[in-house]
Formats: C-alpha cells, structure tokens, sequence
C-alpha cells in the first residue's frame, strides 16, 4: 500500500504520526512526512484509519 501526503494541505495536528510512528512523521517545519515508500501489510487498517482522520485531508491514496 502507498501512501501520498500533500503537504501544502497539512497542518501538523499529528494524528498520523500517532497512529504509526514508523510510517509518518511531523517535521521541523510542521507537515508531515511519509517515511516508508510501501506500508506493511499489518500496518494497512492503521493506515487506512490515518486517511480518514486527517482533520484536513492532506494524506491520499496515490491515483492509479
């Protein structure tokens, strides 16, 4: 699973880094990060459930 992240949407409120740590991070400029190009497979609900937390919808699933 991919993940994408707009950043210029992102506010750093932080609930993805939250929920998985080893996946996204908020940086020294506060937007976030994504640290991994693929997610692993365990960390997928976690993920899914980061998309749909984002107060501002900055993180996506890249289109096909």
């Amino acid at each position: 699973m991919k993940i994408t992240a707009d950043r210029s949407r992102c506010q750093g409120h932080g609930m993805c880094e939250a929920l998985l740590p080893n996946v996204f991070e908020i940086d020294k400029s506060g937007k976030v990060q994504i640290l991994v190009d693929q997610i692993p497979a365990p960390d997928h609900p976690d993920a899914e459930l980061a998309i749909e937390s984002c107060p501002v919808q900055a993180l996506h699933h890249p289109p096909h």
